[in-house]
């Protein structure tokens, strides 16, 4: 059975620091890998892995001050809550790659920041 995390439990900090109005956190990780083959066999023997990257996107309401005064090589780190279930996802040495705000009638300011990490880990 899979666990459901919830977002009004769950938190997102900055170099340890909580970061409020977060709405939404995402991303990906990538690595490419190449087949082996031996001399002569087209079969494949074996896999080498190749570079690996992380791209993610943070979705705050109106902006995060934080995140606009920050320099290269920062730290975020979600923790994903349910009750007793929990999993923390930590992205290392950060830099901000884009980002975007959005206003709509009827509605509030969005930014969205979009993040490279040199690696993710999940605990």
């Amino acid at each position: 059975m899979s666990t459901i995390y919830a977002a009004n439990e769950s938190s997102v900090s900055l170099n340890g620091k909580p970061l409020d109005g977060v709405r939404s956190i995402e991303y990906t990780r990538t690595q490419e890998y190449e087949s082996v083959h031996a001399l002569g066999a087209a079969e494949r023997i074996g896999v080498v892995a190749g570079p690996m990257g992380v791209q993610g996107r943070l979705q705050v309401v109106s902006t995060a001050k934080g995140l606009d005064a920050i320099a290269p090589d920062f730290q975020l780190i979600a923790a994903l809550v349910h009750g007793d279930a929990k999993l923390t996802v930590t992205f290392n040495h950060c830099y901000i790659t884009g980002r975007s705000l959005a206003l709509s009638t009827g509605g509030v300011a969005e930014s969205v920041y979009e993040f490279a990490a040199s690696s993710v880990g999940e605990e």
